[in-house]
């Protein structure tokens, strides 16, 4: 598996990279956001590790303009910030993770193992699922109406897959929270809400007329209203 790692404290830089190539990886590491997005357009990866407090380029900047190009390797950010605002802006943007520093290094290596599984097993062929006036694109995390595009991230899609799949019967907070995050990963029913608030925002600026509605203490459905 090929990581890139994006840290601009030398030394933690340094010793991940280390610790990562102890592990069997082929680590591409980066000091700042300017040398990540070069990385990031010449070379693919399996995951990216991406900081972000970065000089030159911010790491959410790194990312926006990584998911904005069609990127859709998983990335873990890394960040001394654990607001829920800050949280909130970079799963918006198209992080799968979010690992706030200080922290443990195997909780690190195991939310790698767990993106890179995810990875191995999907978008093998080219994937469409329509459903009300949507065509969702698995492959290009994409979704369509009409017109228009929306790219999407790779937990969003997972959401939106399986509550496209179940046609509109309820679908509990448990089973979407299986259906997106691996069972090494650590998820809320807060974050779920984040990705579910985040997603019906995307499907309306494409003036979608499918909606993602809730049920309290039962789950998600999509309704589709002509």
């Amino acid at each position: 598996m090929k990581i890139l790692l994006v840290e601009d404290n030398l030394q933690l830089n340094k010793a991940l990279t280390t610790l990562l190539k102890r592990n069997s990886y082929i680590v591409d590491s980066a000091l700042d956001g300017e040398e990540a997005l070069m990385y990031i357009k010449d070379y693919q990866y399996d995951v990216i590790i991406l900081d972000i407090m970065l000089p030159k380029v911010n790491g959410l900047q790194v990312l926006k303009r990584a998911r904005s190009s069609g990127v859709s390797t998983p990335i873990i950010m890394l960040t001394a910030k654990s607001t829920i605002e800050d949280k909130i802006t970079g799963l918006d943007l198209g992080a799968d993770d979010y690992l706030p520093k200080p922290f443990n290094t195997e909780e690190l290596l195991a939310r790698i193992r767990a993106l890179g599984r995810r990875k191995g097993q999907e978008y093998q062929e080219v994937k469409e699922l329509v459903y009300g006036d949507l065509t969702i694109d698995e492959k290009n995390f994409t979704v369509k109406c009409n017109d228009k595009i929306v790219i999407i991230s790779n937990k969003e899609m997972k959401i939106l897959l399986a509550l496209a799949k179940a046609n509109g019967k309820v679908v509990s907070t448990e089973i979407v929270t299986q259906s997106a995050w691996d069972a090494d990963s650590y998820s809320t029913s807060e974050n779920v809400w984040v990705f579910i608030s985040y997603l019906r925002k995307k499907l309306e600026s494409i003036g979608s007329k499918t909606n993602i509605k809730s049920i309290r203490y039962q789950g998600y459905y999509l309704e589709y209203k002509q």
